[in-house]
Formats: structure tokens, sequence, C-alpha cells
């Protein structure tokens, strides 16, 4: 009988997924340091593990042909013994592999908890597996290409993967201009926005919104490897963010990191760790989302009532903690 060795990760395609579950990786690398890692996961988020110690192999699933994508990865999988299988896409799949160790994750809807939480009651952790980035300090040349100063630099994430989700842009800068104002060592700060390549062109038409007497150093950042971007926010003093992978990424670096809410459940998907938190509409998530003409695909921003000041004033608290 074949020995077992080597993890296979099977992960989510969201960014924002792929981080929060990047603490069981963490654990299972501990616990085994020994066996390669195999990690399965869609085409945006494959970046995320290009420095990942031990990585013997990266699959990309194909997300539009989902019996093909499972199909092919069998094909590439079934002839090993592994050692341990963490399945966080719940499927059938991991059930046809040989492994020693199977974790395999279904997400409930019945209790009211982190995805974090979850995981760790779930998979019996003995430690809250909080979200892990490999990065390659190689990375920080990219880095200092952009700031060779120590000015410093806020991030901004205004953007959502819907509508609705999304903040409206304008405030952002706003919260940007009274922050420099109130907190002299923001002064002079430069701001980085992160956004898609896709987006690119819409927030280039939002800064040229910003009146005159609140001009901010603006860098735009689009289309960047991932680890690029996040060895990049290890720079930074600061992120405000709606909802997205991008807030998860930023959380990930350990940088004070503000995530607002609104048609999203903050108690299940709020940035994790200490220099976190949050801010969210007057409406709650089920009042947003359970009203009669809720569409999410198709609705304009549901986030008006998070007032400016109410960021700064929790941006402000955040920072005052470090």
């Amino acid at each position: 009988m074949s020995t077992p060795s080597g993890l296979l990760f099977i992960t989510s395609s969201y960014i924002g997924d792929t981080v929060l579950y990047s603490g069981v990786l963490a654990q299972l690398i501990e616990n085994y340091p020994d066996d390669l890692v195999t990690i399965a996961t869609g085409s945006a988020v494959v970046t995320l593990f290009s420095d990942l110690p031990n990585l013997e192999q990266i699959y990309s699933l194909v997300e539009h042909r989902r019996i093909d994508r499972w199909w092919n990865l069998w094909c590439k999988t079934r002839s090993r013994h592994w050692r341990v299988v963490v399945d966080l896409r719940g499927s059938l799949f991991s059930w046809t592999l040989k492994a020693e160790q199977r974790l395999i994750f279904i997400q409930s809807k019945r209790r009211r908890e982190h995805i974090i939480e979850e995981l760790m009651r779930r998979f019996k952790l003995k430690k809250i597996p909080f979200p892990c980035l490999w990065i390659n300090p190689v990375r920080q040349i990219w880095t200092e290409e952009y700031f060779s100063d120590d000015l410093p630099i806020i991030a901004i994430g205004p953007t959502a993967n819907w509508r609705a989700k999304q903040w409206p842009t304008e405030r952002f800068f706003e919260v940007i201009h009274k922050l420099t104002e109130i907190d002299r060592s923001l002064l002079g700060s430069r701001v980085v926005v992160l956004v898609a390549e896709k987006e690119r062109s819409m927030m280039l038409s939002a800064l040229k919104t910003i009146p005159i007497e609140q001009h901010i150093d603006c860098i735009i950042i689009s289309g960047a490897h991932l680890l690029d971007v996040a060895a990049m926010l290890r720079r930074c003093v600061l992120y405000i963010g709606n909802d997205s992978g991008l807030m998860h990424l930023a959380a990930a670096t350990g940088i004070p990191t503000l995530g607002l809410f609104g048609p999203s459940p903050e108690w299940r998907y709020h940035p994790f760790g200490a220099n976190t938190a949050i801010v969210r509409t007057s409406e709650s998530y089920e009042d947003l989302t359970n009203a009669h003409n809720y569409d999410y695909s198709s609705q304009d921003s549901l986030m008006n009532s998070i007032s400016v000041d109410l960021v700064v004033r929790a941006a402000t608290m955040l920072l005052s903690k470090k």
C-alpha cells in the first residue's frame, strides 16, 4: 500500500473567501512541514499562492465548465494517496480520492457566526486559523518603485463585486480629506486607490470631480499581482474599503483595516484580525436584503446611510489603537 504524502487544498475562486480560508492551510503546513502542497482554485486566485513554501503544483479550476474542471483535476490527483485533502467547496469530488484525512467544509446557515469561527469549530482546530499570506520579501522592491519616501500611505478600496455594496466613491475622498485635517500624523498622505483593471477609467473620472481645495495625491493601482498588492498594503498606515476581497487581503497583512458593510452580513464576513473594525449602514443586513424591491444584480448603492463623519470617527478610533 502506498505511503500517504502531500497536502491537497481545494479552495474558493473568490479572493475574500480564499484569504479567510488561508489560516487552515497555514496550520496544515505547520503540522506537516515535510509535505508538499498542491492547490486547486479559480484562475482569479492562483496568484495568492505564488510564494507558498513547499508548493508542488497549482491547478486552475475552469469555472464555466463544471464537469470538465472536476474530471481534469481527478485525472491529475487520483493516483496519489494524500496525507490530507481539504475541500472548502464541499464537493463530492474529495471522496473519490485516497486520503489519510479529509477536511470537507459545507457552509452552515444555522449559526450566526463568522466563517473563520465556523471553520475552527467544524474542523476541530485547536487554535484560531487567522488568515495568512505568504509573500516573498523581493516583492517589496515593487512597492519601492511607487513609494521611495516615508510619507504615510492610506489605501482605499472603493469598489465591490456588485453595486449595492459600493459606498459612493466621492465619500472616500471626503474621508481622506477630513482625516488629514484632524490627524497631523497623516498630513501629506498619499492615497492608493485599488481597483480592477476594468474599473480604472471609472476611477480616473471620479478623481476629476474632487474640488481643487481638497486635492489628494492619488495613485491608482489596477491589475497588479495580488501578492504585490499585499506587499504594498504592508507599507500603508490604513485601509478603508467596501466588503470585498481586497478588504480581507488588507486585514491579512495586519494593517488597520476598516470595512464598510450594507447588504452583506458583517457578522459572517467582517475583516478578521486585531487591527480591524467595521461600519455598517443604519439598516441591518436583513432589512436591506428582505426589502420587496431588493435585487443585488441590478441595484444601485444601498450604502448611502453611512455618513462621512461616521467613517472618519471609526478610522480615527482604529488608528488610535495602534
